[in-house]
């Protein structure tokens, strides 16, 4: 069957117009999506580093966290600026955003360990029971804190084991720190025959107390008689110094008042002598 020449026509100039309409449109379209990705781009940026500058003002505001949230707020604007240029070519955006939340939530019921550890970092960051440095006992760990993550935790124990803690563990449990306060009390505790004169034993450790330039003289140390044996009396010299001070100090008074009382004449008791066994004593 013959084709008009002039319907003919009439149909490529439509379909050329309705090409150029698209073209029109999707070109309008694209523009405003790189746009759109080049501003959203240098806004994140920006965000990034506004929060993290605000947030370095703040006093004690640990930089881990800092730069944490700072990256939080840069990602949320770069995937608010990707469902805006989808948007712009007419993708539904209400189903890319319940999409996401779904994968969010999958991803957060598969991860829940991984992310009660970054909780758990994050309060450990913001709350502060212990920096670098101090000494801390957590259950049954314990050591000094090398490095503080979102994750989990480093400390060195006293014999220099590494140990790597997760926060979670860190934040469910009770915290000792031994290092926070600055200064500790130490008990060197020593048993004298009961024969020896006590009033003397506890002068005798109270000036090797006040001879130290490591025990504080306030609260003053003080020596008394902690418990009394058949033939001993326990007597302890209880004094204050600082943290750092601790091992060193309870080491060196505990040497010194053995051989404070050696001079003295103060003897300590020996242990009783070993009672032979019925058939060593028949043979």
């Amino acid at each position: 069957m013959p084709t008009d020449p002039q319907s003919a026509l009439i149909t490529i100039q439509a379909g050329l117009a309705q090409l150029s309409t698209l073209i029109v449109s999707y070109s309008f379209s694209a523009i405003g999506a790189v746009i759109i990705l080049i501003v959203g781009y240098f806004v994140a940026g920006l965000a990034e580093r506004s929060i993290s500058a605000g947030l370095s003002h703040i006093h004690g505001f640990d930089a881990t966290l800092r730069n944490f949230f700072a990256k939080i707020v840069r990602y949320a604007i770069l995937i608010l600026v990707v469902i805006m240029v989808l948007g712009q070519f007419g993708v539904q955006t209400a189903s890319i955003i319940a999409a996401i939340g779904a994968v969010g939530l999958a991803i957060g019921l598969a991860l829940q360990g991984t992310l009660q550890n970054i909780a758990a970092g994050i309060m450990l960051l913001a709350l502060r029971p212990f920096r670098i440095g101090e000494y801390v006992e957590v259950g049954s760990i314990a050591g000094t804190i090398e490095e503080i993550g979102l994750f989990a935790t480093k400390l060195r124990s006293a014999d220099g084991v590494y140990v790597l803690a997760p926060n979670s563990t860190l934040w469910n449990q009770p915290v000792r720190n031994f290092t926070r306060n600055g200064v500790r009390r130490t008990d060197v505790s020593l048993s004298i025959g009961s024969w020896n004169d006590i009033d003397r034993a506890q002068k005798t450790l109270l000036a090797i107390a006040g001879a130290e330039n490591r025990i504080r003289r306030e609260p003053a140390p003080i020596a008394f008689v902690a418990s009394l044996g058949d033939a001993t009396v326990s007597l302890t010299l209880r004094y204050w110094t600082s943290a750092a001070d601790y091992f060193s100090t309870q080491i060196d008074m505990t040497k010194r008042a053995k051989q404070a009382f050696d001079s003295e004449g103060i003897s300590i008791p020996l242990p009783p002598p070993e009672v032979p066994a019925p058939e060593a004593r028949k043979q």
